[in-house]
């Protein structure tokens, strides 16, 4: 059994690295020699079977359009599915996409019209909100509660919003990115139920599925509501599982015929969307066939991560408040106590602890005042995190 190295510092300059060397292409006011911890792809080595897998297929030094339909694609994304939630899945229902947000904005133009409504759980990871906006639909928002440190659904607010005639639907953040919530299967079903009332589809954003606390149980929603599944859409991909966002490919569950076909047309024949590159398949292949040793050891030394991070911030930023993530590897972090106006507190981020974080208020309104910090490091970058953000906010607090 192998065992690997996560404190093992990963130089990822001359890479080009979004998340190291290009921040300033979408943070411009990011300072040139911050400390990164915004985007969510992680700082540690991919897992020695998916590189060599990669080493494997270069070695066959072609690299002509492939085809990821094939049974050893589909055995290992199905198999995956199986072992890890019980869930079944066909072959026939997975459809490639690039990526989940991809699948996302392609989705909007099947299911609805300019104009029309698509509900969303803020604060929740922003691109819902600027593909829906960026599509000319309406964002109906559905804001989680937040009270006495955790997040819970509102429903009244759910389906007061879902049954109006204009909200055709909703995008489900499960697990939840950025508040960690792992949602439990009553909530799921209640969910569901509420939907199927008013007769309204679900997207299921399903992309941390993977990435949950050791103890804590992750349920896909099309598997616990098989009676609703033609309306529901799941969005899944290895890409944030295994350190590999970058080889661009998703898979996403459709059981719809009809949304099927409207997505070969979309998608495949009008948008060009229809093949994974040949790295890409390979690499889905081993992560999934092969990868679980090193997840394990993953999730462990990322449940220490967090277990570190809270006790560093009871300690030394008592305050501030950490809403525990069931799942994710990201940290949601309330700095009201210290900073309120946000503003003020992403130029102290920037300009004194040089630190570039996602900004609570990239969320939604509700998520003034917090920090979201990717966790997914070496404990060593993480402390540094830490360390330059309380200095920068107890600073402040002193002037």
């Amino acid at each position: 059994m192998a065992t690997y190295n996560f404190d093992q510092l990963v130089e990822r300059k001359n890479t080009n690295s979004i998340k190291w060397e290009y921040y300033q292409d979408y943070i411009p006011t990011a300072p040139p020699d911050a400390l990164p911890l915004w985007v969510a792809d992680m700082d540690f080595l991919c897992a020695e079977p998916i590189v060599q897998a990669l080493r494997n297929r270069v070695d066959c030094q072609i690299f002509g359009y492939s085809n990821f339909r094939t049974p050893e694609y589909f055995g290992a994304v199905t198999g995956w599915f199986k072992r890890r939630f019980d869930w079944v899945v066909d072959n026939n229902n997975i459809f490639y996409s690039p990526g989940v947000v991809t699948a996302i904005a392609v989705l909007i133009n099947i299911l609805t019209k300019p104009g029309e409504g698509i509900l969303i759980q803020r604060p929740v990871y922003y691109p819902f909100t600027n593909k829906i906006e960026a599509n000319d639909r309406l964002v109906v928002n559905n804001p989680l509660t937040y009270d006495d440190g955790r997040y819970s659904i509102n429903f009244i607010d759910l389906e007061q919003k879902i049954a109006h005639h204009n909200t055709k639907g909703m995008i489900l953040c499960s697990p939840h990115n950025p508040v960690g919530l792992v949602f439990s299967v009553d909530e799921l079903l209640r969910m569901v139920e509420i939907c199927s009332r008013h007769g309204k589809w679900i997207i299921a954003d399903e992309i941390h599925a993977d990435l949950i606390r050791n103890g804590v149980t992750h349920y896909p929603l099309e598997k616990i509501a098989p009676h609703y599944k033609e309306q529901i859409i799941s969005c899944t991909s290895p890409s944030k599982t295994f350190n590999m966002p970058g080889l661009k490919i998703s898979n996403i569950i459709i059981n719809n015929p009809v949304w099927q076909e409207a997505w070969n047309h979309l998608a495949a024949e009008c948008l060009a969307i229809s093949l994974a590159n040949p790295l890409s398949i390979k690499a889905v292949e081993a992560a999934y066939n092969e990868g679980e040793e090193w997840l394990a050891q993953l999730k462990n030394y990322i449940d220490q991560n967090i277990e570190f991070a809270a006790a560093y911030l009871g300690e030394n930023l008592p305050e501030a408040h950490l809403v525990y993530p069931d799942g994710t590897y990201l940290l949601w972090i309330d700095l009201n106590a210290y900073c309120s106006d946000q503003q003020v507190l992403e130029q102290l981020m920037h300009d004194e602890a040089k630190l570039i974080l996602d900004q609570g208020y990239f969320f939604g309104e509700e998520g003034k005042g917090f920090e979201r910090i990717n966790a997914a490091c070496p404990r060593s970058i993480l402390e540094e995190c830490l360390s330059r953000m309380t200095k920068a906010l107890l600073t402040f607090n002193k002037a």
